[in-house]
């Protein structure tokens, strides 16, 4: 799997997402944002260079816990998670370069 477009209104829970196995990026946003929009090429460029990589984009935002239990403040933030370990996160990217960096660790 790879780079996915629009941000999922619906959520796996923490539990599921701690226990998915391998390496997964999940990236809270919100399709409006304009931090989140102007992040998208940089996310689908470093994306690129790691198709194996699973992408999954979660709709954040008042009543939405999931981001909450990443403590999430600011769109877009991606996390890397290693059999539901956080192993590194970048927020509001700026540069495919940041990203790569994440994916790389």
């Amino acid at each position: 799997m790879s780079y996915v477009a629009k941000y999922a209104e619906t959520a796996a829970d923490r539990a599921e997402i701690d226990a998915l196995p391998g390496t997964l990026l999940i990236e809270f946003g919100v399709d409006w944002c304009p931090h989140c929009q102007g992040a998208q090429p940089f996310i689908e460029a470093a994306l690129g260079a790691t198709p194996h990589l699973r992408h999954i984009k979660v709709e954040d935002g008042p009543g939405r816990r999931l981001g909450r239990t990443f403590r999430v403040k600011l769109w877009p933030t991606l996390i890397l998670l290693r059999d539901g370990q956080e192993i590194g996160r970048v927020v509001r990217p700026t540069s495919s370069a940041e990203i790569s960096d994440l994916l790389a660790g």
